[in-house]
């Protein structure tokens, strides 16, 4: 199949990339970047900075944009300050360092109208390539150095001027430097690309695709190749899904609900909502069954996802059998263990808490802890039901070892919610059930942005309340460092609040640092009102619950990201009381768009769902997922909501390829050798 064939013609010349002509050698894509001509050590170290560091990193580095057209005019012409295309050939070069950190090279560049000096800045390593005699195509305008280049080619292909893709890079990588490194990876290895697809499907092939994706004639072409790519990777998700499921798992079927479950009912102090209502109704369904459930149970913050979990584990105690909540921190374990063990001690329930530091018995009815639950040595044989909380925040053999030697029937949880598309895409292997209103008494919480200059309007908001008999939180701006430099500057700025805007206050201080001992004891005091303020880091992000906290302050907000202000803004308006977030920043004009998107985003809504598609917008679907620690690749070429029927598409082909009758069993084992995606669950 050539290019024309599959329809991706490009803008390449004929020979750009070679034809194969032998065997494929697949295994020379893991060659390192640095095994390309010209990418030295210390080039080698900047593109790992981005990211790079294999061949194959390279090929699948998706351009961000394409630039469009621009007019070619000659030198002579060259007018005003348009961004336009000219093309010529070096006469002579100069490389000048004014000062550390700025290098300032200049071409002289003539066509047969005249010449112009041509500027680069910062781009040393170019003098070796623009020798005299050197043809150049560049794109830029007119500037106080004479051109001063935006983009370039050397020789005479025409991409610079027609459609260039424009990739994510850095100042001193830019993305004229990365377009010249891949057009080099795909001479030297656009051969060594396979085909994991059969070819039966007559696709376009990988190899092309890639091609095509860097370098087509028009969006239209890269819109072609980006669906050929996103296909393999949704593929290869779904046959990772389709392969993690045990079909000869059996669990305890559970029944109908009983007394238990009435007194729980009659127990609680509201009402369930119409949304919880038909969660329990699906768990019924699932518990009732003897294959395990697996259903991930996603809300909003606040809408009532653990009495929905508790039931599901106390459905469990009423079969005789037991349940176990597992949470990713000992606070959130904590958390749950002091709401869980409240009620269930009216019910007669035996709760035990099991962590780093607390050692409960693993013979209670409902075991809540941490990963200490799945560690060498906790046999929990009579498990039943298992909730694991913040799943997403678990690795993949955490999750899975919880199930490990048992069948039981499974409730992941989250409290950052995805879109719909994007839950069934990943966790294709998982029924879907959604909590998006929370409780009709829960007043919305009114968000605001303000400046660091008006910081101050914003304590004294906050000691109003307190005035009034309220608490309150401050969170500590988010620290790139270590968990002890965060602690110590959370120990500071505790400090500095009790001198200065909170004097006269009961300030408390919560971080990861604490023992838990430490932790517990205050966390009971603020409960119990014997604290005023909690000066906090993240670590509150999700589990703390104290109604009568209606006020927060979020130091440089603009360095957290959405989902993380949505958690932490949650941990206000847990009562029927208006609550507020205040977030602080710095200056708007020292923020970037995506920062300014975040915060403007918080202001306007408080639909977590809302957020999750803002935040698929701000960040991608590969960095939404948290692909890092469940062993899966970034998407890189998929767009969720745009490509639903290529997701279909995809399920069905995966469950071709899978089927042990399937024609095509060897190119599914194929398709997941070598990726991390053999390890999803």
């Amino acid at each position: 199949m050539t290019r024309s064939d599959a329809g991706l013609s490009g803008v390449v010349p004929d020979g750009e990339w070679p034809r194969p002509t032998g065997w494929a050698r697949p295994h020379r894509l893991e060659l390192g970047v640095d095994s390309l001509p010209g990418v030295a050590a210390a080039f080698a170290r900047r593109l790992r900075a981005l990211g790079v560091e294999r061949v194959d990193d390279l090929l699948l580095r998706r351009p961000r944009r394409y630039e469009s057209a621009a007019d070619e005019v000659a030198i002579a012409e060259l007018w005003g300050d348009e961004e336009v295309a000219i093309a010529g050939v070096v006469q002579d070069v100069r490389l000048r360092r004014p000062r550390r950190g700025l290098t300032i090279l200049t071409a002289r560049v003539g066509d047969a109208t005249g010449s112009i000096s041509a500027t680069w800045f910062n781009q040393p390593w170019l003098a070796e390539k623009l020798r005299p005699g050197t043809h150049v195509r560049l794109r830029g305008k007119l500037g106080r150095h004479g051109f001063d280049v935006k983009a370039y080619d050397l020789g005479e292909a025409r991409a610079t001027a027609d459609f260039a893709p424009v990739y994510a890079a850095s100042e001193e990588l830019p993305s004229t430097r990365i377009r010249e490194l891949v057009r080099s990876a795909l001479r030297e290895h656009a051969g060594d690309v396979l085909d994991p697809l059969p070819a039966e499907l007559d696709l376009p092939l990988r190899r092309d695709a890639i091609a095509a994706v860097h370098f087509p004639a028009d969006l239209a072409e890269a819109e072609r190749a980006r669906e050929r790519l996103a296909l393999d990777e949704l593929v290869t998700l779904q046959l990772a899904v389709l392969r993690s499921r045990d079909e000869s798992a059996v669990a305890v079927a559970l029944g109908e609900p009983g007394e238990l479950i009435a007194r729980y009912r009659a127990a609680l102090p509201f009402v369930l909502t119409p949304d919880q209502e038909a969660a329990i109704a699906e768990l019924d369904r699932d518990l009732a069954q003897a294959v395990p459930m697996q259903r991930l149970l996603q809300g909003d913050v606040g809408s009532g996802k653990t009495v929905v979990a508790l039931y599901a584990l106390l459905r469990a105690v009423e079969g005789g059998r037991q349940g176990a909540l597992m949470a990713p921190t000992e606070t959130l374990a904590e958390q749950h263990f002091l709401t869980v063990e409240a009620i269930c001690s009216e019910l007669g329930v035996n709760v035990a808490l099991m962590t780093r530091s607390v050692r409960g018995s693993a013979e209670a009815s409902i075991v809540v802890g941490t990963h200490a639950l799945i560690q060498k040595g906790v046999e929990l044989p009579n498990l039943a039901v298992a909730v694991v909380d913040e799943q997403h925040r678990f690795g993949v053999e955490q999750r899975r070892a919880l199930s490990e030697s048992r069948s039981p029937h499974v409730l992941h949880m989250t409290a950052t919610p995805i879109p719909r598309t994007l839950a069934l895409t990943v966790y294709g292997d998982l029924a879907v059930t959604e909590i998006a209103k929370p409780p009709a008494s829960r007043k919305p919480i009114v968000t605001r942005w303000v400046g660091a200059e008006r910081s101050s309007e914003a304590y004294t908001r906050l000691c109003a309340h307190l005035d009034a008999g309220r608490q309150a939180y401050v969170v500590c701006p988010l620290i790139e460092a270590s968990e002890t430099r965060v602690a110590r500057a959370a120990e500071e700025e505790a400090e500095r609040l009790r001198r200065a805007e909170l004097a006269g206050y009961r300030v408390g201080l919560l971080h990861g640092r604490l023992k838990a001992a430490e932790r517990r004891e205050v966390m009971r005091a603020f409960n119990e009102r014997e604290l005023d303020v909690l000066v906090v880091t993240t670590v509150i992000e999700v589990g703390v619950d104290v109604p009568n906290a209606t006020i927060m302050i979020v130091q440089e907000a603009d360095r957290f990201g959405l989902a993380q202000l949505h958690q932490l803004r949650g941990r206000v308006g847990r009562g029927a009381e208006q609550s507020y977030c205040l977030l602080i920043s710095r200056p708007k004009e020292e923020l970037t768009d995506a920062a300014q998107a975040r915060l403007e985003a918080l202001v306007e809504t408080n639909d977590g769902f809302e957020l999750a598609d803002r935040d698929l917008d701000l960040r991608g679907e590969g960095q939404l997922l948290g692909t890092r620690q469940s062993g899966l690749s970034d998407l890189r070429f998929t767009r969720l909501r745009a490509d639903r029927e290529l997701i279909e598409r995809a399920r069905a082909l995966a469950h071709d390829l899978a089927g042990e009758d399937g024609p095509w069993q060897d190119e599914a084992d194929r398709l997941l050798a070598g990726t991390d995606a053999a390890n999803l669950a």
